[in-house]
């Protein structure tokens, strides 16, 4: 009697349950494809910068720009991928990206001049900036709230496999030679940059394939009216019983979201702007300028420039170690809390970009013009590098992520976010851009540079930045300058 009535009112057994369990997990898992694509088309550059300037003739400004012009794209992307995503849906929108990561793919590995390898890596630009909205909003629109934050951080997890998806293959191509592997010739007469590159058309077209056999955001299918397709999503998702609740949940959310985009406003005193706009930007900002990108657009001509032949294995496990505490960050972030490990990420980047840069000072150049790290600042170098992705991995890589998408009242969090994400996407092509040309001035300087943002970002977490674990989104409000704001971040964390 007691079952069958649990049936008549609708409740899910628990076979059923464990079913919509491993349902979520599959979408979150294929949607979460497209911050693999972001990684790898990222950083599959990495291995090719010597081989390309070499090619090409490039001077270390264009060689920079070559490599940052991506980001440029990424910026378009970015901005574009909303609004395409709401027109045409969020599966179709995985759908072009992934055409824009493969018709990028081959265009670089086949370009002929620099001309069109810049226009190549722009379009793939685009596609990582795209990959990068629509995947985490998909992700967030097609599990349930109660598993919502785990299978989320999915995406920063996935961004790192594919960064080392990349690194891994730029360095196979190369036969881990750090110094000429990426200029020998393989399959097809085609050099072994160049493979790296048209690799990619592997992951943009199984990321294709399964954007075709995505189900579309319930999101998407309510915003355009379509009611009996939603509820056909999401009883795939969502225990019987509490679908009606979810379509009302969605109904009202997006009524919210389209009463802030009319009322919602970012101007405030502080410069033309709200103080928690600015809070947000700076983030981003500090994010980008302790030169993390650094490490995965430039480790092989960095590890080149200062003597070790083995760079792409340097690489690799570089690569390997970001994996690694992206796992950390996810176990312990709701449990330890946003400030404390932003606090310890900039202490650790502090100390391991100032034992980079004083190694780096020790360089000696031999016969032939030849440059070398004798030990043991070879080794201090390695370890401080390293040392400076756990902490950045770890803390300020994530967690930076979380905080945007919590720091902001209701009514600006869309606008907000937008700004912020822009200001990381020009933070970090200026890093990128600028490397090359700063790295052939002075190693030490460079290195001096982005030890001083790393401790700026320390200063501006302890003086200017309020603990948001456990703070309810409605209660944020614009709590992000001062101790004031610090305390009464605590207080309602609290209640």
């Amino acid at each position: 009697m007691t079952n069958t009535r649990q049936r008549t009112d609708g409740a899910t057994p628990p076979p059923e349950l464990a079913k919509l369990k491993r349902k979520v997990t599959a979408l979150a898992l294929a949607g979460a494809l497209g911050g693999f694509l972001f990684g790898f088309d990222s950083s599959v550059v990495n291995g090719a910068v010597d081989a390309i300037g070499k090619q090409f003739r490039l001077n270390p400004t264009l060689q920079g720009f070559a490599v940052a012009v991506a980001l440029l794209g990424c910026a378009l992307g970015a901005f574009l991928a909303g609004r395409v995503a709401d027109r045409i849906g969020r599966t179709r929108t995985m759908l072009l990206g992934a055409i824009l990561f493969l018709v990028s793919s081959l265009g670089a590995g086949l370009a002929f001049g620099v001309g069109d390898f810049i226009l190549w890596r722009v379009v793939g630009g685009l596609g990582i900036g795209v990959a990068s909205v629509v995947s985490p909003t998909y992700i967030a629109e097609v599990v349930p709230a109660s598993v919502r934050g785990r299978l989320g951080s999915l995406q920063q997890l996935a961004i790192t496999l594919g960064i080392f998806a990349a690194l891994l293959s730029d360095a196979l191509l190369a036969g881990f030679n750090g110094t000429s592997g990426a200029e020998q010739t393989l399959g097809f007469g085609l050099e072994a940059w160049r493979w790296m590159f048209l690799v990619g058309v592997v992951p943009s077209v199984l990321y294709g394939v399964i954007a075709l056999r995505l189900p579309e955001s319930p999101r998407h299918l309510l915003a355009k009216r379509r009611e009996d397709d939603a509820r056909a999503v999401l009883r795939t998702t969502t225990p019987r019983g509490e679908v009606d609740d979810e379509v009302e949940r969605i109904r009202t959310g997006i009524e919210e979201d389209e009463h802030n985009a009319r009322h919602g406003s970012l101007r405030g005193p502080a410069l033309g702007l709200q103080p928690v706009v600015w809070a947000g930007i700076v983030l981003s900002v500090l994010q980008q300028f302790v030169g993390i990108n650094v490490i995965f657009y430039y480790s092989t001509t960095l590890w080149n420039a200062v003597g070790f032949r083995d760079s792409f294995a340097i690489s690799v496990i570089t690569a390997i170690v970001n994996v690694a505490v992206t796992f950390v960050a996810i176990a312990i972030v709701d449990k330890v809390g946003r400030r404390p490990m932003l606090l310890a990420g900039s202490a650790g980047m502090t100390v391991a970009l100032a034992a980079v840069a004083v190694a780096f000072s020790q360089a000696t150049t031999g016969e032939g013009g030849a440059v070398s790290l004798p030990n043991p600042w070879g080794v201090i170098a390695l370890v401080g590098a390293n040392l400076f992705v756990v902490s950045f991995g770890a803390t300020w890589g994530p967690l930076v992520w979380v905080l945007l998408g919590e720091m902001f009242p209701n009514t600006i969090r869309a606008k907000a976010l937008g700004i912020a994400a822009a200001a990381q996407w020009i933070a970090n092509f200026a890093i990128t851009l600028s490397f090359p040309a700063l790295a052939d001035l002075s190693l030490v300087l460079t290195y001096a540079m982005y030890t001083a943002f790393a401790l700026i970002s320390l200063l501006f977490v302890f003086f200017l930045v309020p603990e948001t674990k456990g703070v309810r989104l409605e209660d944020m409000g614009g709590l992000a300058f001062g101790p004031k704001a610090r305390r009464a971040a605590k207080e309602a964390a609290a209640r």
